[in-house]
């Protein structure tokens, strides 16, 4: 009798650490952008890193219009982690109305900065495009309406004293889509706001001959922060024989604070603990430093990420 109510509690003991295991999976939605971005493929990279490592981990990564539709997302609690551009984190924390925010997304908290993203306009060769100038009376695609890519768009060319009005023609496209309309001629040129290397630019610049229109240092100081001044290399991109000036702002990833400390926790130290296969997903990631993952944070660090921090000995 005895030995039968021992098994029957160590059985019972089994259940309930079992069904406690199962309450524990934690689901982990990585918020990425566009397929053919820069998001994307690191967002399944990070999604892949946290599977392996964070126990219990039931993890994804979502294409999205990036920025923007992350940043709402996670302040309904429908993602755990995502990427997003700089000054639309910014728009985000103090809501922004005409950034596509309806109001303060006060529950957004930091996990790192990560890498910058660089404002590219390329145009067709044959456009006879070579400066921002030259794009009134163009064609340009300007991101999805609203995006991170699309703020960015509306404040290059405020800065240079230019509006949408100015432009020939306004196509509200993702990268991809841009790709081939200026591959069939239907447009002159695209802004898109990636990491260096970006798969669509690499795409339609192996196509055909491409100019890359340069953004110059005064204007990036004019448009001001977290704007920086930065160079494209080149050959960047097929047929770019000379570096380009332009401006950059920094990708931040963050959650948001109904995530646990424990979570946000794992999600930072896994991160920064596998950041060469982050890397190897895409070259913009080598940008990616624990010495800078605090730098320009706009919102409060989620709590997981301060002990990770801290731990590493890192003024917050």
């Amino acid at each position: 009798m005895l030995d039968r109510r021992l098994l029957l509690g160590t059985a019972l003991a089994g259940a309930s650490l079992a069904g406690r295991d199962l309450r524990a999976a934690e689901y982990v939605t990585v918020l990425t952008g566009g397929t053919s971005g820069v998001y994307y493929p690191l967002g399944v990279a990070l999604a892949k890193i946290y599977g392996d490592t964070i126990e219990g981990a039931r993890t994804s990564a979502q294409a999205t219009k990036a920025s923007v539709e992350n940043l709402n997302l996670l302040q309904q609690g429908k993602g755990e982690i995502a990427f997003t551009l700089g000054d639309s984190l910014i728009d985000a924390w103090n809501g922004r109305e005409e950034a596509g925010f309806k109001q303060k997304l006060d529950k957004l908290r930091g996990i790192a900065a990560i890498y910058p993203n660089y404002i590219q306009i390329v145009a067709l060769q044959e456009s006879g495009i070579t400066s921002l100038a030259d794009l009134k009376g163009k064609r340009l695609s300007v991101g999805a309406p609203k995006s991170g890519t699309e703020l960015n768009a509306r404040a290059v060319l405020g800065a240079a004293g230019m509006s949408y009005d100015d432009l020939g023609k306004v196509e509200y496209l993702p990268f991809a889509e841009s790709v081939e309309l200026m591959k069939n001629r239907q447009l002159d040129a695209t802004l898109q706001s990636a990491g260096l290397g970006v798969a669509s630019i690499r795409d339609l610049a192996s196509s055909v001959a491409i100019s890359v229109v340069p953004i110059d240092a005064t204007l990036v100081e004019k448009i001001g922060k977290p704007f920086y001044a930065v160079t494209i290399p080149a050959g960047t991109y097929a047929g770019q024989d000379a570096d380009a000036a332009t401006a950059a702002v920094p990708n931040y990833l963050v959650t948001h604070s109904d995530v646990s400390e424990e979570l946000g926790y794992q999600m930072t130290v896994q991160l920064f603990g596998h950041l060469d296969q982050m890397a190897a997903a895409h070259a913009a990631a080598k940008a990616m430093k624990l010495d800078g993952a605090l730098a320009g944070m706009p919102v409060p660090l989620h709590p997981g990420a301060e002990k990770f921090y801290s731990e590493k000995g890192m003024k917050l």
